[in-house]
């Protein structure tokens, strides 16, 4: 498949990524409610994605977000630049000492063990990025002048409130008119919509960001919520997965919008928090590819492994033009990031690779 990328020589950037970027506090194998110290990590639902390109695949990437200008915003920038992608895009907010003006996100995340299932309790009302408008954000300059060839956003960072759903519709509608290929993570949480409006506010946004969108990626309940398609026959529940509801489904969206170069979405069913089936499945050009299938993959954090499948499939989509092969690279990329705490990769590409060609788990020396 053609995506028509951008010349890599014309732009600075190979991926450019907009969203929040929170601290995650995890309090490894314990519960928040009765931790007494918590590992910090930094993630974010769209950060995640090219954090995983720079970092596994070894793309040039840059993160568009705000942080406000305190110790903890320059924690937040010191993780980041850890993880080798470019902070000179982060809009920096004067604050007060309280938080009142702006402030960062928190969010702390357990990652559940068997009957348990994972928690997650943000602390993230009131931050910068959520309080950034278009205008905070040179994005002609970013798209135009320095370049980029990919811009990855989501359904998260849209709900975090009015002015967010304003700026990620300006910043597509910029990356389309310099040409960049747009990817779109629906990720629906009605906790976050609920205050701006619930799911007819969901529908409104997405449906309008959906039009600008080349590359589409969500499971079975974003698709519904976000974007008011039904999968016919699928469990209430969604315990069990119905991929020919699914293919189904797919095939109505790409119909209506004939932008949407490539479809794609992860399979999961969850036996328990630390065992899943875990697959995915790709739509392009009218055919569905569907990744190997990890039948009992162990996990050790799950949060973050649908953002890796996000990164892996960018990648393979941007170096091969292969959707079999690009749902493939997202598939391992995500089954390897769940093996390891915390919401970023600590994968390598050779890894991946070695996953997707049937490597096993022996002991490498």
């Amino acid at each position: 498949m053609d995506l028509n990328l951008r010349p890599e020589k014309d732009c600075k950037f190979d991926a450019v990524s907009l969203g929040e970027v929170m601290l995650r506090l995890d309090p490894g194998e314990g519960r928040i409610r009765t931790a007494r110290s918590f590992r910090a990590w930094e993630g974010g639902g769209e950060y995640n994605v090219v954090r995983g390109l720079r970092r596994c695949f070894g793309m040039k990437t840059a993160v568009i977000t705000a942080f406000a200008d305190n110790e903890v915003g320059m924690l937040m920038e010191d993780f980041i630049l850890q993880g080798g992608v470019d902070t000179s895009l982060i809009k920096w907010m004067k604050t007060d000492g309280i938080g009142r003006v702006c402030r960062n996100g928190i969010n702390f995340t357990e990652r559940g063990f068997g009957i348990r299932g994972a928690v997650g309790c943000s602390d993230r009302a009131n931050t910068a990025i959520s309080k950034a408008t278009p205008k905070d954000f040179d994005f002609d300059y970013i798209f135009g002048e320095l370049g980029a060839r990919w811009l990855h956003t989501g359904g998260i960072y849209a709900a975090l409130s009015e002015q967010s759903c304003e700026t990620v519709i300006a910043a597509i509608k910029a990356a389309k008119k310099y040409g960049t290929i747009v990817s779109y993570d629906l990720n629906y949480r009605p906790s976050m919509w609920s205050a701006i409006g619930g799911q007819a506010k969901a529908q409104e946004v997405n449906k309008e960001i959906a039009k600008y969108v080349d590359v589409m990626i969500g499971n079975e309940e974003d698709f519904t919520a976000c974007l008011g398609f039904e999968i016919e026959g699928n469990d209430e529940n969604l315990k069990e997965l119905n991929l020919d509801g699914y293919k189904k489904m797919i095939n109505e969206a790409a119909k209506a919008y004939p932008n949407f170069k490539a479809v794609a979405t992860t399979l999961r069913e969850v036996k328990t928090a630390t065992v899943n089936d875990w697959s995915a499945i790709c739509w392009a050009e009218g055919e569905v590819y569907k990744a190997k299938d990890y039948k009992g993959l162990e996990i050790m954090d799950r949060v973050g492994g649908g953002d890796s499948f996000a990164s892996g499939l960018v990648y393979g989509l941007m170096t091969t033009g292969d959707a079999q092969a690009a749902v493939n690279y997202g598939a391992a990329h995500g089954a390897l990031a769940m093996t390891t705490p915390g919401d970023t990769t600590m994968a390598s590409k050779k890894e991946v690779e070695a996953i997707m060609g049937g490597a096993g788990a022996r002991v490498q020396r």
